[in-house]
């Protein structure tokens, strides 16, 4: 259901950039209206639960059994099934699902920054920041529990504060050099964080956060391109991962790393997705619907 979300999220921007009075794209865009209206979000709350799960399918139905709580990547989610036009769910689903009944809140601080929502110390990996809000805008996003521009720009700054501090003193870790955040590794895949750090570093961490991070992102990307160019730049763009101790680069490029690249990078210059997606009728209608401020 994340997975459809995040679809989702990307269909309604497209819709909202397209027009209907030219030629060969209303079609396009009732073609999306369909999709979106279709998703059963009310479905994966088993009939009655007051939290959406995150599997179903025919042949196993909700056996994985994965409540979706936060705070992490997943409030897209919850605000696209407040928003559905056909299948929504109440908002107590939400507050007691993915708020956890208020207990997603942190208020924890890290290096001096304090931490508004989080179930981890340091807030965990990035992407949590990245991928709710390709299109959802959080500059001025908040609700009971946290205003969501700061609770993104704070993570960010604690996770490169913690880079830079390098507690466990891997080799290549500096201000310039920095961004933890599940990838590929030398050893297999993992979401590295601060509570999770293997000495390796992920590019669309520190880069997908310049919206929050402009300054700092600047300076990873002036030196993952200009000191690290000639190992970590490829074809399609930086290579997933690096571990500068171990003297290894992934090669790999993964389209859930990417993408928020160019996402927030074309947020960082013009807001465009935020604009687009914020134009919703029905995203704003979620957005009322569970009492946020935007």
């Amino acid at each position: 259901l994340v997975e459809t979300a995040f679809l989702v999220q990307g269909l309604l921007i497209v819709r909202e950039y397209l027009k209907q009075e030219v030629p060969g794209q209303t079609d396009l865009i009732d073609r999306i209206t369909v999709l979106w209206e279709g998703v059963e979000w009310d479905w994966y709350t088993k009939g009655q639960d007051q939290v959406l799960y995150w599997h179903w399918s025919p042949d196993h139905e909700f056996e994985i059994n994965l409540p979706i709580r936060g705070h992490n990547e997943t409030q897209m989610t919850y605000i696209l099934a407040a928003a559905s036009p056909a299948h929504s769910i109440e908002p107590t689903v939400y507050h007691s699902g993915y708020a956890r009944g208020g207990a997603m809140v942190n208020g924890d601080t890290f290096y001096g920054v304090p931490l508004p929502l989080g179930n981890s110390d340091f807030g965990g990996p990035l992407f949590f920041a990245h991928y709710s809000y390709l299109g959802l805008d959080p500059r001025s996003l908040a609700d009971e529990y946290a205003n969501y521009w700061t609770q993104n720009v704070n993570h960010s700054l604690i996770n490169h504060l913690y880079c830079a501090n390098n507690p466990r003193r891997f080799f290549g870790y500096s201000e310039q050099c920095w961004g933890l955040t599940a990838s590929d590794s030398f050893n297999g895949y993992t979401a590295h964080s601060p509570t999770n750090d293997r000495g390796v570093i992920t590019p669309t961490a520190a880069l997908s956060s310049i919206v929050f991070t402009p300054e700092e992102s600047m300076a990873a990307l002036r030196h993952f391109y200009y000191d690290l160019g000639d190992r970590l730049w490829g074809e399609y763009g930086f290579y997933d991962a690096f571990h500068p101790g171990e003297n290894w680069v992934a090669d790999s490029y993964l389209a859930i790393d990417q993408g928020p690249i160019i996402c927030m990078m074309e947020n960082y210059r013009t807001g465009l997705l935020w604009e687009l997606f914020m134009t919703a009728p029905e995203v704003q209608q979620g957005l009322d619907a569970l009492d946020f401020t935007y």
